[in-house]
């Protein structure tokens, strides 16, 4: 496949990511939501997927799905959140093309999630702040914001992992526009 080909695949695939993306956690009935936090099962997929594509894809899917979060009325806390994620998916997608075999061995795969699932939620965290720290008393302060949002984070953010890499590892055309970076 010529090099215009699969940046043509790869932008097509990134729409369709950024698409599911966004549909996931608008009509997903898997969902929990208790202000700043929500959890929709399955509603970073998109973005993880795109992790183990290229970094070009997962910028493309981070920034879609922000702005899309953002025109379907979300929260702003939601929106940010959803902004905050092209830092951990940078990360992950710069990690898995340095590093494709580590999707495979379930120990480095393991760690990498973990570490990501981290940093995720400390991103997610960081960007909720402001909104709590304004000098308004905040109820169960340390329980909403590190709580909710960091610890749940991490629980949510692998579970999701799980799942988009079961997804990938279904289709196999997805691995023939993997980016290995030396």
């Amino acid at each position: 496949m010529n090099s215009s080909s699969k940046a043509i695949q790869k932008m097509v695939i990134s729409a369709m990511l950024i698409a599911v993306g966004i549909v996931i956690p608008m009509f997903s009935p898997i969902k929990v939501v208790i202000e700043p936090a929500s959890f929709t099962l399955a509603s970073h997929v998109a973005i993880m997927i795109g992790m183990f594509i290229s970094p070009g894809v997962t910028v493309a899917v981070a920034i879609g799905t922000t702005i899309g979060f953002l025109l379907g009325g979300f929260p702003i806390t939601v929106v940010a959140r959803a902004g905050s994620h092209i830092v951990f998916a940078l990360l992950g997608a710069v990690y898995f093309a340095k590093k494709p075999e580590a999707l495979y061995n379930p120990t480095k795969c393991v760690l990498a999630f973990f570490v990501l699932s981290l940093i995720h939620a400390i991103c997610e965290v960081i960007v909720v702040l402001p909104f709590y720290l304004n000098g308004q008393p905040v109820d169960n302060f340390y329980y909403v914001v590190f709580g909710l949002v960091g610890v749940g984070t991490v629980v949510h953010s692998m579970v999701d992992f799980f799942i988009a890499r079961a997804v990938y590892q279904l289709i196999p055309q997805a691995k023939t526009t993997r980016t290995k970076i030396a």
